[in-house]
């Protein structure tokens, strides 16, 4: 029995195993009728299909054109601090660290000056205070040149002096000793240094603008009323031409489109903090295509992301003939107002109903180009020529640069006279 019954399982397994690998197949006699019905069945079926794909696939590419339109139409978020009208001049870190700010501090009370730009990321790319940011903090590129930051803030603004920090932005040395892989590189492999051995930061390396905002945060914190971002550019110098950007880099960007993105990247960031934002451009991009594609500076698009731009329109860096002008350096009014002209009518010309533009503050030359064949002594008249082109040609804001921060103070009117 056990036998048999053995037989019949395997049999039946068998047949199971059969009925698995060759399916009884029924034959059925469809009418037309029936066939036509199946068939329109079919077509319905894979109309919906299709449509329903298109849809999916209409869905993705509305989605993309959404997100391409919102990245063109960034608009600058809008600060609630009370705006100034500021006349200014330029410290290094070292000059806010010292005992010379009370003479300075003192200078700026009995004249015009109401405002200072002090070096908090210097050219050197340290951090001039005990920063609180994680980031500056790993790398150990903070100093203690101010001390206490907070309270030379807090003493500048019981004078009346309203405070910016200026952050030297792509042009870092320090950066190539602890983070050589965020900087620019040759095909070699090896780091990029320009003439002066200066290492300068990849800008499609965003790893970077993280840090750089930290720096930023950590100015707002400390009592800034704005922080002033130099150096946003590319190197320009011939050596530049054995720099490789990768693709994964690029991303198909140019050189423009990754200077803007930052922008509105830092810009977005500082208005988190209720900040103003400023950025400080050649003067030479103003109107020449080529000169704004070289440095990645596209005037009129980057007035659209910050509060201030601040062109450096010394007349000593300026080329013999422009404006009309066989030496610029000799004209200080002439230079000031060809440029400023030039600026005006740029950004007239690219001007969108609703779209933000900035307020331009130029920087302004308080030092003697004396390395050049033609140049002239650049005292108190000189200045105050210059300050003059400002006001003419309609604008409010100007900056002085002296790298020594040695300031010729009768240039400026007495605090009583303005």
């Amino acid at each position: 029995m056990k036998k048999i019954f053995t037989l019949v399982t395997i049999l039946c397994l068998a047949l199971i195993g059969c009925q698995k690998r060759e399916p009884l197949v029924y034959k059925i006699n469809k009418s037309d009728e029936l066939k036509q019905y199946e068939s329109e069945l079919a077509a319905e079926s894979q109309f919906a299909a299709s449509r329903e794909k298109q849809s999916i696939e209409a869905s993705i590419a509305e989605a993309s054109e959404v997100a391409a339109m919102e990245a063109k139409t960034w608009k600058k978020k809008e600060i609630s601090r009370e705006r100034v009208k500021v006349k200014g001049i330029y410290l290094t870190d070292a000059t806010a660290g010292s005992s010379r700010m009370e003479d300075i501090i003192s200078h700026i009370d009995e004249t015009e000056l109401n405002a200072v730009v002090i070096d908090i990321k210097n050219d050197r790319g340290q951090i001039a205070f005990p920063a609180e940011s994680p980031e500056v903090q790993e790398l150990a590129s903070q100093t203690d040149t101010i001390p206490d930051l907070p309270g030379l803030i807090s003493k500048l603004h019981e004078h009346g002096i309203y405070a910016i920090a200026r952050l030297v932005t792509f042009r870092d040395p320090y950066l190539a000793t602890v983070r050589p892989e965020w900087m620019n590189t040759k095909s070699d492999g090896s780091l990029f240094y320009d003439n002066s051995g200066m290492a300068w930061v990849n800008p499609y390396k965003k790893e970077y603008w993280e840090y750089l905002a930290e720096v930023a945060d950590d100015c707002a914190d400390a009592g800034f009323d704005e922080v002033q971002f130099d150096y946003v550019r590319f190197c320009t110098e011939q050596g530049m031409k054995d720099v490789v950007y990768t693709e994964d880099d690029t991303q198909g960007r140019s050189k423009t489109d990754i200077i803007t993105e930052f922008m509105q990247y830092i810009s977005d960031r500082a208005a988190e903090k209720n900040i103003f934002v400023s950025a400080d451009v050649f003067g030479t991009i103003i109107g020449s295509y080529v000169d704004a594609a070289a440095v990645g500076q596209d005037y009129p698009v980057m007035a659209s992301c910050v509060d201030y731009m601040c062109p450096m329109i010394y007349p000593s860096h300026y080329g013999d003939g422009n404006f009309g002008i066989e030496h610029p350096d000799t004209d200080p009014y002439g230079s000031i107002s060809g440029a400023l002209n030039a600026s005006r009518k740029s950004l007239t010309l690219n001007q969108s109903e609703g779209i933000h533009q900035a307020i331009v503050r130029p920087w302004l030359q308080a030092f003697t180009a004396s390395w050049l064949p033609y140049h002239i002594n650049y005292g108190a008249k000189e200045i105050r020529q210059e300050i003059k082109a400002v006001y003419d040609q309609g604008y409010e804001e100007w900056i002085l640069w002296n790298a020594a921060n040695d300031y010729n103070w009768d240039a400026f009117l007495a605090s009583s006279e303005h």
